[in-house]
């Protein structure tokens, strides 16, 4: 059967480079992006986009139906940090468009669906070290809640309808290619803008805040591999750990004086501190790894190469 595949949201974080590895994959015409406003040129000029309302139902099936869509990855959502300072916004953005393609698949007009999940969905209560990947989860943010609650919904669809939804809850990821947006992780990718232009950086987050980590190539690898993997290798219908690093602020300041001796840091936590207190350290992402093959590739000193010879080519 013949692929084409419908990314929404993909002018965010993941979506625009998801979009471009898919194209060079699938070919450009087979790839529409979409979003809610025009998006960058390499985006627009590099094949299909739509202005597209992640919340419109109507208006998504008509792309579908007129593009023949297969398979949908579903990027758009409010955030983190961003979700906290609008959460009925945010709730109503990340459930209402999870719902939009989950119908449209259960109605048979869509054979496949990525949606991302997240470490968010782990709480005060969750283990910190080695998170499995049943435990308890009780989140205390939107965006947690609101990733959790879609969790539940994937896997109810999938056993109610047979629909095939495959989902990743991501750590924090980083990239050189686009700016940090509004989650609380983004914190690893300003650092590097800061060191490049200022030689220093004020930390959000207190000395000592371990996360998960996980550099874009990783994160775009492993949602387009768990596309690929056949049916019955996906075992976990609401969505897998995923893992590669995990660091503290200093951690990756000290990866940076590597190559910037005179980089520093200074410390003024706020209420993204809370966030990331609610969150894990370090995942256990086994069954990832066991049921489709998941595999990182990039450390932390290896990503902080990557990002310093690049953004200096800004």
């Amino acid at each position: 059967m013949k692929k084409r595949i419908l990314i929404i949201g993909a002018s965010g974080q993941i979506g625009t480079e998801l979009t471009l590895y898919l194209r060079n994959i699938y070919g450009h015409n087979k790839v529409i992006a979409s979003d809610i406003a025009e998006a960058s040129a390499a985006l627009m000029e590099s094949g299909p986009f739509e202005i597209l309302d992640a919340m419109d139902y109507d208006a998504i099936q008509d792309i579908v139906i007129g593009y023949e869509i297969t398979d949908v990855y579903l990027m758009a959502a409010m955030l983190s940090a961003t979700s906290e300072k609008f959460p009925m916004k945010a709730w109503d953005l990340n459930m209402t468009s999870l719902f939009n393609v989950l119908n449209l698949a259960k109605d048979g007009k869509i054979d496949k669906i990525f949606w991302p999940s997240s470490i968010a969905v782990f709480g005060p209560t969750t283990p910190k070290r080695d998170t499995p990947q049943r435990t308890v989860m009780e989140p205390s943010t939107v965006y947690g809640i609101s990733k959790q609650t879609g969790e539940r919904w994937c896997e109810y669809f999938n056993k109610r309808y047979g629909v095939d939804v495959r989902s990743l809850r991501y750590p924090g990821l980083i990239s050189y290619k686009t700016q940090p947006g509004g989650g609380t992780t983004d914190y690893a990718i300003d650092i590097y803008h800061k060191a490049l232009k200022h030689n220093k950086y004020i930390s959000f987050l207190k000395e000592g805040t371990k996360l998960p980590m996980m550099f874009m190539d990783d994160a775009i690898r492993a949602t387009v591999n768990i596309m690929l993997a056949a049916s019955d290798d996906v075992k976990i219908r609401n969505s897998y750990n995923l893992s590669a690093m995990s660091f503290a602020p200093e951690e990756i300041t000290a990866s940076i004086q590597k190559h910037i001796p005179e980089f520093t840091i200074e410390y003024e936590s706020d209420f993204r501190q809370a966030i990331a207190d609610s969150w894990p350290q370090t995942i256990d992402d086994t069954a990832a790894r066991q049921d489709w093959g998941w595999e990182d590739e990039v450390d932390l000193d290896e990503m902080t190469k990557i990002m310093i010879k690049n953004l200096k080519d800004v």
